[in-house]
C-alpha cells in the first residue's frame, strides 16, 4: 500500500507565511491562518511543503487504505489559495449548507474537497468563515479524535 506522500513537517509555519511571494498573497495568508486558528482553535502545523494544517485525523478506507491527514486547512499557492474543507466531501447535508454558503461568498471556484480563491478581497471572509466552522464541526463528528 502507498503511503502518504503529505505529512506533517517540523518546519515553522510563521517561517513560511513570510516567504510566501507575492506580499499580497503573504498578507491573505496571515489573514486566513487567524481565521483558520480562530475557527479550530488550533495553532497549525505544516504538511508536506505548503500546505498549512489545523489537526488532524485518521481515515481507513473499504479498500484498506488508510492513513492520517489534516482535518483542515490552506496552501498559499501562487495562483490561487487552496482551502482544503473536506466536510462537505464527508456529509451530505454539510455539502448542501456548502452549496448554498457558496452563492453567497464571491469568487471562487472549486475542486473535489478544494475551494480556491484568488485573493480574499473576492470573498465575503463572514461567509468563508461560516463555511471553515461548519466543515470543521463536520468532520470532528464524523471523524473524532483518536
Amino acid at each position: 500500500m502507498a503511503e502518504n506522500k503529505t505529512k506533517p513537517t517540523e518546519v515553522s509555519v510563521d517561517d513560511f507565511i513570510a516567504a510566501v511571494e507575492p506580499q499580497s498573497k503573504r498578507e491573505d495568508a496571515k489573514v486566513l491562518d487567524a481565521l483558520f486558528q480562530k475557527v479550530t482553535g488550533l495553532k497549525p502545523t505544516m504538511w508536506g511543503p505548503t500546505i498549512i494544517g489545523y489537526g488532524s485525523y485518521y481515515y481507513k478506507y473499504e479498500s484498506g487504505r488508510e492513513g492520517r491527514s489534516l482535518r483542515t486547512g490552506f496552501s498559499p499557492r501562487k495562483a490561487k489559495h487552496s482551502l482544503y474543507l473536506m466536510g462537505g466531501y464527508c456529509d451530505d447535508i454539510t455539502a448542501k449548507h456548502r452549496d448554498d454558503a457558496l452563492t453567497r461568498l464571491g469568487k471562487h471556484s472549486t475542486g473535489k474537497s478544494c475551494l480556491y480563491i484568488n485573493k480574499l478581497a473576492d470573498v465575503d471572509l463572514d461567509v468563508l468563515e461560516e463555511m471553515i466552522r461548519k466543515d470543521w464541526e463536520t468532520m470532528n463528528r464524523i471523524y473524532p479524535e483518536d
